[in-house]
């Protein structure tokens, strides 16, 4: 969580921090639903979190990392380049925060996979950066519809 915090104060320009914030509060959106719902229908858990009496899902992936690396993620997108290039972008931020995820699964007691998987986190990361960069492409206005 602190690592994710010092990151993005450190990397987001300083003519970007609105842009960031957008971002950011855009991908709290996202996670604090679909959060709500993988852990209300009992398809993960969180054993250790930060307010357990508050809410059932975590604090610090769903409301801290996701949308701080989200941030990253948009602000240093690859726009004026290849398709491939793009594509790996998105491949790689989702593997990683993935991967990271599978790992603290399988040797951590803070996320217990129940009715779930590392592909169903895969995906639904991979769609909630599509989503938050569509919503960020129309924030800038690159979006405007045409005659």
């Amino acid at each position: 969580m602190f690592l994710t915090i010092g990151l993005v104060i450190w990397l987001v320009p300083r003519n970007k921090i609105r842009d960031g914030v957008v971002i950011f509060l855009f991908k709290q959106t996202l996670t604090w639903i679909l959060g709500l719902i993988v852990v209300e229908w009992n398809l993960i858990e969180y054993p250790t979190r930060f307010l357990p009496n508050a809410t059932k899902s975590s604090l610090t992936f769903e409301y801290v990392v996701y949308p701080g690396i989200c941030v990253l993620f948009n602000l240093f997108y690859p726009e004026k380049k290849s398709t491939i290039r793009q594509l790996t972008h998105y491949v790689a931020y989702t593997s990683g925060i993935s991967g990271f995820e599978a790992i603290l699964e399988k040797y951590t007691n803070t996320i217990t996979y129940i009715h779930w998987s590392w592909y169903w986190t895969w995906i639904t990361i991979f769609l909630t950066f599509l989503a938050s960069r569509i919503f960020y492409r129309w924030f800038r206005g690159d979006f405007i519809l045409q005659k």
